[in-house]
């Protein structure tokens, strides 16, 4: 015997409920450590602080073994549960997540050695402002899927999906305008390519939160968005939002 509850069947069985909030909230504490070495690391950067570039690379230990931790108790369900519909359509989803967050980790881990060699260099180059723009923007972008992921809000999932699309122009603007810079002044290119790589990594975050943003849409409403264009993706949010209204209504 079962029941819907939060996007998940309840069951009998208080283990296997166990289990299952086990393994979510392990995805959100996860999610946790993976905004903050987000957040040491553009912050270490724009501010030239080696020891906060320090702490966002051991974060990223952490980070790779809660991945491997996550992936084991989501098989070890599979294997002695056999879970079935939206059970099993949970634990694909947070199996899928804990990949991007674990990818998002490792872009940060780049943006703290990128910091940590201007550290050295003693440089403070031009694109940081560029940096502390669309650094805001993908740190407001992590933030948001988190608290999408906590209260299975497909809503606020989908108004985060939009944000890659503005990460992604301003991160092209941003290479066109240091491109013509390097051009102007040659001298320039060695620091300011290790800004590029940066900027790079954030553009690359910004696509990692846009997957976890579909990955609770198909948990929430069982459509796979993955390959949908965001008007596909808002039918998908409005049609399953309608039904759960529906659904509070009767």
């Amino acid at each position: 015997m079962e029941y819907e509850k939060d996007g998940y069947s309840t069951h009998i069985s208080q283990q296997f409920n166990q289990d299952l909030e086990q393994i979510r909230t392990e995805l959100l504490t996860m999610g946790g450590l993976v905004e903050r070495q987000v957040q040491d690391s553009i912050e270490a950067l724009l501010n030239g602080d080696s020891d906060l570039a320090e702490r966002s690379l051991r974060g990223d230990k952490q980070t790779n073994d809660m991945e491997l931790m996550i992936d084991e108790h989501c098989t070890r369900i599979i294997a002695r549960r056999q879970p079935a519909a939206s059970d099993l359509r949970m634990i694909m989803s947070i199996s899928r997540a804990v990949v991007d967050l674990e990818r998002i980790g490792d872009e940060a881990t780049r943006i703290s050695r990128q910091a940590m060699e201007l550290v050295k260099g003693g440089e403070s180059p031009r694109g940081y402002q560029e940096i502390r723009h669309i650094g805001s923007l993908v740190r407001i972008m992590v933030r948001d899927v988190l608290t999408a992921f906590a209260r299975s809000d497909i809503n606020l999932a989908y108004q985060v999906a939009k944000q890659d699309k503005a990460v992604d122009q301003e991160y092209r603007s941003a290479m066109r305008s240091l491109a013509t810079y390097m051009m102007e002044d040659p001298r320039s290119i060695s620091s300011v390519l290790n800004v590029i790589w940066v900027l790079r990594s954030l553009e690359r975050i910004g696509d990692h939160v846009c997957n976890l943003a579909e990955h609770l849409v198909y948990l929430v409403s069982g459509t796979d968005v993955r390959h949908q264009s965001l008007q596909e993706m808002h039918r998908t949010v409005r049609e399953e939002t309608d039904s759960q209204d529906e659904d509070d209504d009767a």
